[in-house]
C-alpha cells in the first residue's frame, strides 16, 4: 500500500465515487493548537484533530507525547468520520511530522489504508473550505499492535543488536544544544539520522530509491531490525514513514528522548559517534 499521496491524486480521489476521509493535523511544537487556521481554510470535508490532546496522552514520565488512551483516540477519529472500510488521508502544514504521527497511530491501531499528503497543506492548490464540517460518525475501533513499538528497554537493546535511528537534529544528537529536555545527547549506540534528510526543500519526500540509499548508508541493509526515536515520538513517526516509503519496516520508540532523558538511571552518549 502507498503511504503517501500527491495533491493531484488526492484531488482526483476526492472527486471520485469513494472519497477518502481527510484529517487536518496542523500543529506547532510548544504553541497553541492550530484549530483557528483550520477553521479559516482547510481541504474540502477535512476534520481537525489536535495532536497534543487527541493523538497523545498527557505529558509525564512516559514523555511529552506518550500514546493516547485508545478510547480517547477512538472517539476522536470516529467523530472525524473514520471507519475501517474507508481510506484515510492525513495532512499538516507541510513539515509532515504531525501528519505522520496520525498516520502511525491509525496504522498501529489497525486501520488498513492511511496515506499522508506529500508536502501538506502548502502543496494543495484546489478549493478549500472554512468553518467546521459535521461528518457522519465513523465506526473505527482501535486495536493497538499492528505496527512494531519499542519501549525504553527495547530501544536500548536494539541500539546494541540492530539499528536505532535518532531522528532529531544532529546538534541535539551530539548534545551541543538541548532546548527542551533535561540533558542533551543520545541513546548509546543510536545513529544520527535527522528527518531533514528525508525530504526536499519543499517538504516533499525524496524518491523511494533515494530514501533506500540513505537508510542503507546508515546501516539498514535489509537484514537488520530498525527502530526510530526522536524527542517525543512525533518527528520519529515521520522517519518511520520515510522508511516505509523506502520499503523498510521500522519500530517506533514513542517515549523517545523526552522519556529516556527524564530517567536519571538511563545512560547518555554525547558527540558525533553512536557510542
Amino acid at each position: 500500500m502507498d503511504v503517501i499521496i500527491s495533491a493531484p491524486r488526492l484531488a482526483s480521489d476526492l472527486a471520485g465515487p469513494n472519497p477518502p476521509v481527510v484529517l487536518d493535523i496542523r500543529w506547532q511544537l510548544g504553541g497553541p493548537n492550530l484549530r483557528h487556521a483550520y477553521e479559516e481554510a482547510h481541504l474540502p470535508g477535512a476534520s481537525y484533530l489536535d495532536l497534543d490532546t487527541e493523538l497523545a496522552g498527557p505529558a509525564g514520565a512516559a514523555g511529552r507525547h506518550p500514546l493516547p488512551d485508545p478510547e480517547v483516540f477512538g472517539a476522536a477519529v470516529r467523530a472525524a468520520g473514520v471507519s475501517a472500510d474507508r481510506d484515510v488521508v492525513v495532512y499538516d502544514g507541510g513539515l509532515g511530522w504531525a501528519a505522520a504521527r496520525a498516520w502511525w497511530l491509525l496504522r498501529w491501531t489497525g486501520h488498513p489504508s492511511v496515506r499522508v499528503l506529500d508536502g501538506g497543506f502548502a502543496t494543495w492548490s484546489g478549493p478549500v473550505e472554512s468553518g467546521r464540517p459535521a461528518p457522519a460518525a465513523g465506526t473505527f475501533v482501535p486495536v493497538p499492535g499492528a505496527l512494531p513499538l519499542l519501549d525504553a528497554d527495547g530501544a536500548a537493546s536494539l541500539a546494541r543488536t540492530g539499528l536505532l535511528l535518532d531522528a532529531r537534529a544532529a546538534e541535539r544528537y551530539r548534545g551541543d544544544v538541548e532546548p527542551i529536555d533535561r540533558v542533551g545527547g543520545h541513546i548509546p549506540g543510536a545513529v544520527s539520522a535527522p528527518t531533514t534528510g528525508n525530504v526536499t526543500a519543499t517538504g516533499h519526500f525524496l524518491p523511494a530509491a533515494e530514501l533506500a540509499d540513505r537508510f542503507r548508508s546508515l546501516g539498514a541493509d535489509g537484514g537488520t531490525e530498525v527502530g526510530v526515536y526522536c524527542g517525543s515520538g512525533v518527528s520519529g513517526a515521520h522517519e518511520v514513514l520515510a522508511l516505509a516509503v523506502a520499503g523498510i519496516p521500522a519500530a517506533l520508540y514513542v517515549g523517545s528522548w523526552s522519556e529516556w532523558s527524564g530517567d536519571g538511571t538511563r545512560p547518555v552518549a554525547t558527540g558525533p559517534d553512536p557510542r
